[in-house]
């Protein structure tokens, strides 16, 4: 995994194929509304829509509307990438204000779309899941002697639609608001924000977990799974393994305090 990412990290800064991501900016007053921060999904459909039940029911019991906050990783490992995805393009049936951010398997999966012979070791990272979703097996294909460059574009082509590869590049890689942070991974620790590359805050682990921002900030992230709740210097980490645990943490924030839903 490492040795991928190292790799992964210099073919993203490198390719003219990978354009920098939007980056949200809501002011610096802290919001008067609460957040609620969903971690990273991994084509848990069901447990999506059980975190939104639960968010809209708070809403409702708090008499307080709030913006939903989503840290990527929308697809690959789980069950049902397809179907995060469509849930998410949709509008809210609960009429819940979302936000999704880019984790680094949408950002992967973005560019294998565009370059399968360039990104195939995505597969390895849960991406056949992904493409199984889609009604791609290419196990399947291989034995029947199918499944070589060309034919998987084409096959591409026809089962990833338009508004999903559309949805996947134009995932923002972060949003601030007042003194929060909210991204994939982390940031590299000390370096202003204008400066951080999109590969650091869709892949990095450490420094960033031992050292936190150092900047005078709080980074809500997600990316690196821990059993619940991890708390380091300026940062909270709130993926929960949703794919092989069946937990999928929300975070509330408001009024400067931050719960778990």
């Amino acid at each position: 995994m490492r040795k991928f990412i190292d790799w992964f990290s210099r073919r993203g800064a490198e390719s003219p194929s990978s354009p920098k991501r939007r980056r949200i900016d809501l002011g610096s007053t802290s919001p008067s509304y609460p957040i609620y921060v969903i971690g990273d999904v991994h084509g848990c459909v069901d447990e999506l829509k059980a975190a939104e039940t639960r968010i809209i029911a708070d809403m409702q019991a708090t008499k307080r509307t709030g913006l939903v906050i989503l840290l990527g990783d929308y697809v690959d490992r789980g069950p049902s990438s397809r179907h995060v995805l469509e849930h998410l393009i949709r509008p809210s049936e609960l009429g819940l204000k979302r936000l999704p951010l880019c984790g680094n398997h949408d950002d992967i999966f973005a560019k294998f779309l565009r370059e399968p012979e360039l990104y195939s070791d995505w597969l390895s990272l849960g991406g056949e899941q992904t493409l199984i979703s889609y009604g791609i097996d290419l196990h399947h294909l291989r034995a029947r002697g199918r499944g070589r460059s060309a034919e998987l574009s084409d096959l591409l082509a026809e089962a990833i639609p338009a508004s999903h590869r559309q949805f996947l590049a134009d995932l923002p890689v972060c949003l601030s608001i007042g003194e929060l942070l909210f991204v994939h991974a982390g940031i590299r620790p000390g370096i202003p924000l204008d400066e951080q590359h999109d590969e650091d805050m869709l892949w990095i682990r450490e420094p960033f977990l031992t050292e936190g921002p150092r900047l005078p900030l709080l980074v809500v992230h997600g990316h690196t799974p821990q059993p619940d709740l991890d708390l380091g210097p300026g940062r909270i980490g709130i993926d929960t393994g949703a794919y092989y645990t069946g937990k999928l943490t929300i975070l509330k924030i408001d009024e400067g305090r931050a719960t778990v839903l």
